[in-house]
């Protein structure tokens, strides 16, 4: 039978999803499910292992059945993932030994500290890893489960253990047991893996106590990851592309090139920059992390980031705790009532401020409050605010790589803001493009997939398809750009902990 169809699997952290894509890069059909968030104390996050594959691979076959397409139509399959989650289970039985530890869970900042305070200590993992070392990232949430599942240490050095990130997790279940992998851009969010040799590195290891024999062998995002032969689904589909979600976003918005750059709108913001084959060191704390890139690439390939802890999560607290919208759409048309913010600022730090500024004690602020300020005013200067963050996150990319952002590409739920999308023209003086299909995590796992596979024949083919719907071009002038952000940047001075206001 013919293959017609890409399979994407799309493993978030609240929910997990499939979409069936066709030649054309369109959704064919699609199925989604959330599954339990489980907080057992302040601070930490876990989900159940056997609940995130359990919903991913229900929602692979609802998507099938739904669109009525045949597992004989399927070409392979593309797995992207909420990245850094750690799960560790027995080789064995195939069981965790604990529940995943979930990458927004700071339990591990203690550790981190003890491990990773000297400087000299930081410095190297820093100029291994491109991360700055902290419990975002995986290594410390493998050791406190080493640390505090009974006889999990001495199961670990005798190679009964094994550890992965939701993709090595799904790819284990898929196969039954018979592939332990991840990719470069998965492994590359560790903080055990040199970014510039694409090794498991030793040092890393050692400083955090993990045997190496726990660690998935590593590959290219566009790989053979074996065959489906899980009981109850269907066998043989070849399992071909694995990325984590914003390296796959990345590849999904046709950034393959240096200086090329997107941004996904959700509940916060993840901008990627594509720096080529340069590993570019922040001096500004941002990331450098590995880029997806297309097979028979011959060196690793690389991308800096950045994230904005605050975007679509300002627009539901407007919603749900102020209640002055009833709807996340209604922002776009209430703050069109009015032609700007009346001088309304909105600094959105619930949870402190990222990158460029990267003060955990700022706290949310609202300036600029006059009599005459209403709920539209509110509601813009939220949207604005969104735009000011992306803009520093841009700036500080330009300085960091020496390139230019000329064009943004957007996806995720807020890139479908109109309203959102001309202030963020505006405000950084770029272009954006806003594809057709803003699903561009799942499509760019399945590009990864059938590149592989030769569905599509090569990234000309690729960019073909990836067809624009709508352009937003800058309006505004240099000078009232820059008007606007000395205002912003004048209310993030006022919001830092460190400030004498």
């Amino acid at each position: 039978m013919e293959k017609k169809y890409i399979l994407a699997l799309d493993q978030g952290t609240t929910s997990s999803r499939a979409l069936v894509f066709d030649r054309q890069g369109r959704i064919h059909g699609s199925a989604q499910h959330p599954f339990r968030q489980i907080y057992p104390q302040p601070g930490w996050v876990e989900h159940d292992p056997r609940e995130i594959a359990s919903s991913q691979l229900g929602v692979m076959v609802e998507a099938m059945v739904s669109s009525s397409v045949s597992p004989d139509e399927i070409d392979s399959i593309g797995i992207t993932n909420q990245r850094e989650t750690t799960i560790v289970w027995d080789r064995r039985t195939g069981k965790p030994i604990y529940n995943a530890i979930v990458w927004q869970c700071r339990r591990t900042a203690p550790l981190v500290e003890a491990l990773c305070g000297d400087r000299s200590v930081a410095a190297m993992v820093r100029k291994k890893t491109g991360l700055i070392p902290d419990a975002y990232f995986s290594a410390s949430k493998i050791r406190w489960i080493l640390d505090h599942v009974e006889g999990a240490q001495n199961l670990a050095e005798e190679g009964h253990l094994a550890f992965g990130t939701v993709d090595s997790w799904l790819i284990w279940c898929l196969t039954s047991g018979s592939v332990h992998a991840t990719d470069v851009t998965n492994a590359s969010r560790t903080m055990l893996f040199n970014i510039h040799t694409g090794k498991w590195d030793n040092e890393l290891l050692d400083l955090f106590g993990i045997p190496c024999s726990m660690l998935p062998e590593v590959r290219p995002s566009s790989a053979d990851y074996g065959v489906t032969s899980y009981p109850g689904l269907p066998e043989g589909i070849p399992i071909r592309g694995v990325a984590g979600d914003q390296q796959a976003a990345l590849f999904g918005q046709c950034c393959f090139e240096s200086g090329r750059a997107k941004n996904t709108y959700g509940t916060g913001c993840f901008m990627l920059m594509h720096t080529g084959n340069v590993a570019v060191e922040s001096s500004h704390g941002l990331v450098s992390t590995i880029a997806a890139s297309a097979p028979g690439s011959s060196r690793l390939e690389y991308a800096l980031e950045g994230s904005v802890f605050v975007a679509g999560a300002l627009i539901q607290w407007l919603r749900d705790e102020l209640g002055i919208i009833k709807s996340a759409q209604e922002s776009e048309a209430l703050a069109l009532t009015v032609e700007d913010s009346a001088g309304v600022y909105i600094v959105p730090a619930f949870t402190g401020l990222g990158a460029p500024y990267w003060d955990a004690d700022a706290r949310g602020a609202i300036y600029g409050l006059t009599r005459g300020a209403t709920r539209a005013h509110v509601v813009r200067a939220a949207l604005e605010s969104l735009a000011y963050q992306v803009a520093d996150v841009a700036r500080t990319m330009e300085q960091d790589s020496g390139m230019r952002i000329d064009e943004l590409n957007v996806d995720g739920g807020a890139s479908g803001n109109n309203l959102l999308m001309q202030i963020q023209a505006d405000i950084l003086g770029a272009q954006l493009n806003r594809p057709a299909v803003i699903e561009s995590t799942g499509l760019g796992a399945a590009f990864l997939a059938g590149l592989n596979t030769g569905f599509w024949e090569d990234l000309d083919e690729i960019r073909s398809i990836r067809a624009h719907d709508d352009h937003f071009l800058p309006r505004m002038d240099s000078l009232a750009r820059k008007q606007c952000m000395a205002g912003w940047h004048d209310a993030v001075r006022r919001t830092l902990s460190a400030s004498d206001e």
